[in-house]
C-alpha cells in the first residue's frame, strides 16, 4: 500500500481557521480534503491538561499572551523586580486548558502501519491572581508556576482555538527508535502480539490504541521518542477479572465479558501489558484453566499468552 501524502504546512494552516465548535467531525472531514487516499477516522481525546498561558488586567485585557517570556524581560532576572513593579497592578495569571485529538489511518497490514495526527484544542481561563500579598517566590519559577497558591474559577478569557501538534507515521518511529532499549523491544512485541492473536482478525491497532509519544534528544543530540500504546476506551477502563478469585467457567465469562466491552477479542491481554501493575494472577490464572479441563483461548492467543508467561514485558 502506498502510503498518502499529508502536508503538515496545509495542516497547520486547517487548524488555525478551524472553529473548534463545528465539531470534530467537521474538523475530520477538513484534514481528509488535504490529500488523495486520506480516510483519517477520530480515535480519541485525551484531556485535563493545561500549560502556562498570559497576563491580562482585571478587566481581562490583554498584557501578553505568554507570561514567560513577558516575566523574563519584565524582571530582567530578578524576581524581586516584577513584585515591585507590579504588586499593585490587580494583574491575573492565565493558562491554556487544554486536551488532544488523535486522528489515526491505516496505511498497511502491520499493526504499526498507521499514521497519527495530534490536533490540540485549547481554552485560555483565568488561573490566579499574577502576585498575592505577602508572597515572596525563590526564583522566577516559582513566579510562573507556584505550586501553593490560591486559584480562580476557571473563566473563560478566548474563544477555543485548535493547534496542529504532529504527524507521525508510527511504523517509522518504531524502525528509528533505539534497538537495544528495553522499550523499544516491549513496544515491538506489544505490536508482534497484536498481529498473531485473534485481535487482528476483525480490525486495525489502530482503531482501538493511539500512540502517546514524548519527545527527547538522545546523547548525540537527535531527537528520540519515548511510546506508549494507549486504548482509546472512552472513559475509565473497567477493571480486569480478578486471577486470584475467578476460575474455570467464570474466569472464562470474565475475559470474554470484558473483551466485548472494549469491543474486540484478547483485549484483556492488550490492557493487561500496558496497565502499570501486577497482572501475573490473570495470567496465571488463564494459564491453569487451559491446562485443566477448559479450552476457552483460540490457539494463536494461548500461544502469544504462554510466550509472555516465559518472558513477561509490560509497557
Amino acid at each position: 500500500m502506498t502510503v498518502p501524502t499529508v502536508d503538515e504546512s496545509r495542516l497547520s494552516a486547517l487548524c488555525e481557521s478551524a472553529d473548534p465548535e463545528q465539531g470534530l467531525a467537521g474538523l475530520k472531514d477538513r484534514i481528509n480534503e488535504l490529500g488523495e487516499g486520506l480516510s483519517f477516522e477520530h480515535a480519541m481525546t485525551r484531556g485535563h491538561w493545561h500549560r502556562l498561558g498570559g497576563v491580562v488586567d482585571s478587566d481581562h485585557q490583554r498584557i501578553t499572551h505568554n507570561i514567560v517570556h513577558w516575566a523574563e524581560e519584565k524582571s530582567e532576572g530578578d524576581v524581586d523586580q516584577l513584585l515591585a513593579f507590579y504588586g499593585d497592578s490587580a494583574y491575573l495569571a492565565t493558562k491554556l486548558a487544554g486536551k488532544t485529538h488523535f486522528f489515526t489511518m491505516c496505511t498497511g497490514s502491520n499493526p504499526e502501519d498507521f499514521l497519527q495526527i495530534e490536533i490540540e484544542e485549547l481554552q485560555e481561563v483565568l488561573d490566579r491572581t499574577l502576585i498575592e500579598p505577602d508572597w515572596f517566590p525563590e526564583d522566577l519559577q516559582e513566579f510562573l508556576d507556584p505550586l501553593d497558591y490560591p486559584r480562580l474559577a476557571p473563566e473563560t478569557v478566548g474563544k477555543p482555538y485548535y493547534v496542529f501538534r504532529r504527524l507521525t507515521s508510527i511504523a517509522e518511529v518504531l524502525a528509528k527508535a533505539p534497538i537495544d532499549k528495553r522499550s523499544t523491544k516491549d513496544l515491538k512485541r506489544f505490536f508482534h502480539d497484536w498481529s498473531f492473536s485473534s485481535a487482528a482478525e476483525g480490525s486495525s491497532l489502530c482503531e482501538h490504541w493511539v500512540i502517546a509519544l514524548r519527545e527527547y534528544l538522545d546523547s548525540e543530540g537527535e531527537v528520540q521518542h519515548m511510546a506508549k500504546p494507549v486504548s482509546v476506551y472512552p472513559g475509565r477502563l473497567p477493571e480486569l477479572p480478578a486471577g486470584e478469585t475467578l476460575s474455570g467457567s467464570a474466569l472464562a465469562n470474565a475475559v470474554h465479558g470484558y473483551d466485548r466491552i472494549l469491543g474486540y477479542p484478547f483485549a484483556w491481554y492488550f490492557i493487561m501489558v500496558t496497565q502499570n501493575k501486577d497482572n501475573v494472577a490473570l495470567a496465571d490464572a488463564v494459564l491453569r484453566d487451559q491446562m485443566g479441563a477448559y479450552d476457552y483461548l483460540p490457539p494463536q492467543d494461548l500461544k502469544v499468552l504462554r510466550a509472555w508467561e516465559e518472558s513477561p514485558y509490560a509497557l
